[in-house]
C-alpha cells in the first residue's frame, strides 16, 4: 500500500473531475488522443475513487475509535460499578446481622432491666427481619435459586440446602413469636426472660446458618454459571428486589435497622471494642 500526500492526493482527485468535464463537453474528438486521453482518465478517476474511498474510510475509523475510546472511559470513570449477585447476597447477610446484634443486645439488657427496653424497638426489627430477609432474601433468592442449584451440582455443599430450609422455617416461628410478645406497651418479668432465651437461639442458629452459605452455599452456587450467567442472575436479582419493596430494598433496609441501633443506643460501635487482654503474671 503506498501513501501520498495530501497535496497530490487534491491534484489527482481535482485532475479527474477536470477530465470528466472535458469528456462532458466534447473536447476528445482525435481517436488517437481519445484513446491516450481515455486511459489517463480512468487512472485518474481510479485513483480518485481510491482516495476518496481511504478518506472516507479513514474518517469511520476514526470516529468509530474515538467513540469505542469515549466509552471506555465512562466506563473507567464509573465510580463502584455494578453488585455481583453473590456480592449482593453477602451484603444483605451485613443487614440481617446487624439485626441480629439488635437481638443480643436487648437479650443482655432484658435479663438487666426488662422495663430498658421498647418493645417497639424489638417489634421493628422482627418485622424487618421478616419482610427483608425471609419474605425476599431466603424465599425469593434462596429458596427460589440458589438452594435447587447447589442441590442439583451435587458434592458437600448439596448436604446443606434441607437443613437451611429447616432452619429458615424455625426462623419464621421464631420471628411470629417475637412480633406477638412485643405487642404490649413494656416488657415484664414474666416474658422478660423466655424473651431473651428465644433471641438468643435465634441468634446462634442464624450465626452459624449465615456463615455457612457466605463460605460453602454461596461459592458452590456461583461454580454453576457462567460469568455471563451471574451477571443476567444478577440483573434478575435486582429485578426481584425492586418488585417485592418498589425502591432499593438495600438501602431502606439499611436506613431502618440503623434507626433502630440508635434507638436502643447501639449506633456507637466505638462501645463494643474489645479491652485489652490481661496481662500474663510473672511466675
Amino acid at each position: 500500500m503506498f501513501l501520498l500526500d495530501e497535496q497530490t492526493e487534491n491534484a489527482l482527485i481535482g485532475g479527474g473531475e477536470i477530465v470528466i468535464e472535458q469528456i462532458r463537453g466534447g473536447a476528445m474528438m482525435d481517436s488517437n488522443s481519445t484513446r491516450r486521453q481515455f486511459i489517463r482518465t480512468t487512472t485518474i478517476i481510479s485513483a480518485s475513487l481510491l482516495l476518496g474511498g481511504c478518506r472516507g474510510g479513514a474518517g469511520t475509523n476514526s470516529q468509530t475509535r474515538a467513540s469505542n475510546e469515549s466509552s471506555t472511559k465512562a466506563d473507567e470513570n464509573q465510580m463502584g460499578g455494578e453488585v455481583t449477585a453473590t456480592e449482593d447476597l453477602m451484603r444483605e447477610h451485613g443487614v440481617l446481622r446487624r439485626a441480629l446484634l439488635v437481638y443480643t443486645g436487648a437479650a443482655v439488657k432484658l435479663r438487666a432491666n426488662p422495663s430498658a427496653i421498647v418493645p417497639d424497638a424489638l417489634q421493628k426489627t422482627a418485622k424487618l427481619f421478616r419482610a427483608f430477609g425471609e419474605e425476599y432474601h431466603e424465599k425469593k433468592l434462596e429458596e427460589a435459586f440458589i438452594f435447587p442449584a447447589v442441590k442439583k451440582a451435587g458434592g458437600e455443599a448439596a448436604t446443606y440446602p434441607d437443613i437451611l430450609i429447616a432452619q429458615h422455617n424455625r426462623g419464621r416461628e421464631i420471628t411470629d413469636y417475637i412480633i406477638n410478645v412485643t405487642q404490649g406497651a413494656k416488657f415484664g418479668a414474666r416474658n422478660a426472660e423466655p424473651l431473651a432465651k428465644a433471641l438468643e437461639a435465634f441468634v446462634l442458629m442464624y450465626r452459624n446458618h449465615a456463615a455457612r452459605e457466605d463460605t460453602i452455599i454461596f461459592p458452590a452456587w456461583k461454580q454453576t454459571m457462567t460469568d455471563t450467567q451471574l451477571d443476567e442472575m444478577g440483573d434478575k436479582f435486582e429485578d426481584i428486589e425492586k418488585e417485592q419493596f418498589g425502591q432499593d430494598g438495600f438501602e431502606d433496609a439499611v436506613k431502618q435497622v440503623s434507626s433502630i441501633e440508635s434507638s436502643l443506643g447501639l449506633s456507637d460501635i466505638a462501645q463494643f471494642t474489645a479491652p485489652p487482654p490481661p496481662k500474663i503474671s510473672e511466675t
